[in-house]
């Protein structure tokens, strides 16, 4: 499969699951991915009054919390999908009536802003899907001023004893059968367990990060282990 072919899989993929996939981000962390969100929110530091980007934006949910969190201008919100983007849009007309949050559709890997635009720039379930992980993380720096940050949150597998081996079951047995039921597509919640089983551990990741230019690179690790925030300075 080439790399245009992989990404328009997950595109068409990530289309389809729009409806109920704020739902099901809720039901399968038990509510928890929105915390995760803010503590991503308050890593990335923005400057005051500067500009967020939020890659991979999706329903406009970790652009939200950058607003709540801190003390940015304003965000722009990036997703490949116009499915999630329909969705967002909708979500922001009641939750930022402002209109500080700005969506547009656009590719991970090729992102159509000048350099040193942005005083951050974040990401939520973003990497394990790009189909060349190396260019969407030096895209992502490249936009970012100098001293601005790169955040990433990301689902990783635990490595606590007895409790990886029930998340395993969970991930790989529980999560497709609930994604057919509530989103009728079982194929989208099966990727997504296999995704992160393929998917480099936080220290690989942290290497990477420094190899694409990033600086004082480290990562957090929530949810007993299943989720990670990796952060780097451009």
């Amino acid at each position: 499969m080439t790399v245009h072919e992989r990404a328009e899989q997950v595109r068409v993929m990530f289309d389809r699951i729009a409806r109920r996939y704020d739902l099901m981000n809720s039901l399968m962390t038990g509510g928890r991915h929105q915390a995760w969100r803010r503590v991503a929110a308050r890593i990335a530091e923005p400057q005051p009054g500067g500009l967020a980007l939020d890659v991979a934006t999706g329903t406009g949910d970790l652009a939200l919390a950058l607003l709540a969190q801190t003390p940015i201008r304003g965000v722009i919100g990036l997703d490949f999908s116009d499915g999630m983007l329909k969705v967002g849009r909708e979500k922001l007309g009641r939750k930022d009536p402002g209109g500080r949050v700005k969506l547009v559709i656009g590719d991970a890997l090729r992102l159509p802003f000048p350099d040193k635009t942005f005083a951050c720039v974040t990401s939520a379930f973003l990497l394990r899907n790009l189909a060349d992980l190396a260019q969407g993380l030096a895209e992502m720096r490249r936009v970012t001023h100098p001293g601005g940050k790169v955040v990433a949150l990301e689902i990783t597998q635990p490595t606590l004893p007895g409790w990886s081996h029930l998340f395993g079951w969970y991930f790989h047995r529980l999560v497709p059968r609930l994604g057919a039921l509530v989103s009728g597509n079982r194929e989208a919640y099966t990727y997504l367990p296999r995704s992160v089983e393929r998917f480099l551990p936080p220290a690989q990741l942290s290497w990477l990060m420094e190899r694409v230019g990033l600086r004082d690179v480290g990562y957090r690790r929530l949810g007993l282990g299943t989720v990670t925030i990796h952060a780097g300075t451009a």
